[in-house]
């Protein structure tokens, strides 16, 4: 609901909504008039970092972000809302404002697909100020990302308070184990620091593996401390089913 206007006092009107301040100035009562806000913003905060250029199944990560983007602004659009776009890496690469309709929306998938980045490393903290310096109301912001990032814990909150925050995080299987295959060097796309790791090491594959679960866990853990919805997307699965779950229990929700 947002405030539309001030009018007289009527009996049967709700006393909690009197506003004090103009019924003291006019001497006699007057109520908060309120409209129920039906058109949203749609913003997708999308991580085009190095990391996302890693995939073992069919497809990369940065592929599946865009094709979830893709979904999440013609969605919007359909139900006649508002869709604006801040790609980031360790900066903000680039921000298109909320706007409506089919030619908008096409024009962020374009740039999803063309853009090159300038940075490699991923600042999840700077889209997330960036947004909440731009924006003038509340808006549902989609943050598109591995998540492969220290640090933003105080950006989300805060940024949370004003927006709703909905983390998609998205991960490949080989993030989560490694195969055994014996010696493999280990790039960080990011950093270009490279580990040389042998796989044939149980020892080795079990610590991989317990990081990363404990990784998943400390962020989904954050995400529920803060509010935070998350919808978790796999490189070997399919997101709409995903996607559309959430949404089902959203609704259910509220």
């Amino acid at each position: 609901m947002e405030f539309d206007a001030v009018r007289e006092y009527q009996p049967g009107d709700e006393i909690r909504t009197i506003d004090w301040n103009v019924t003291a100035r006019m001497g006699r009562p007057f109520i908060k008039r309120y409209v129920e806000e039906r058109e949203l913003t749609v913003m997708l905060l999308v991580d085009v970092s190095a990391s996302g250029n890693f995939g073992s199944v069919k497809q990369l990560k940065n592929e599946i972000a865009i094709e979830v983007c893709a979904l999440l602004a013609f969605s919007a659009i359909k139900n006649n809302d508002k869709v604006g776009m801040i790609m980031f890496t360790d900066r903000i690469e680039k921000f298109i404002p909320p706007k409506k309709g089919t030619k908008h929306v096409l024009r962020v998938i374009r740039e999803l697909l063309c853009t090159e980045p300038a940075g490699k490393g991923t600042n999840i903290s700077v889209a997330l100020e960036y947004m909440d310096k731009i924006s003038t109301r509340r808006a549902i912001c989609f943050v598109v990302s591995d998540f492969i990032a220290n640090d933003y814990a105080h950006a989300l909150r805060i940024a949370n308070k004003r927006h709703d925050v909905i983390a998609i995080p998205i991960i490949d299987p080989r993030e989560q184990e490694l195969p055994n295959v014996g010696f493999i060097e280990l790039r960080d796309a990011e950093s270009d620091e490279i580990l040389l790791v042998d796989t044939a090491n149980p020892l080795a594959r079990k610590e991989f593996g317990a990081l990363h679960a404990r990784q998943k866990q400390e962020r989904s853990r954050l995400f529920r401390s803060m509010g935070v919805d998350e919808i978790i997307i796999g490189t070997n699965r399919h997101y709409v089913e995903p996607i559309v779950r959430f949404f089902r229990l959203r609704e259910k929700r509220y």
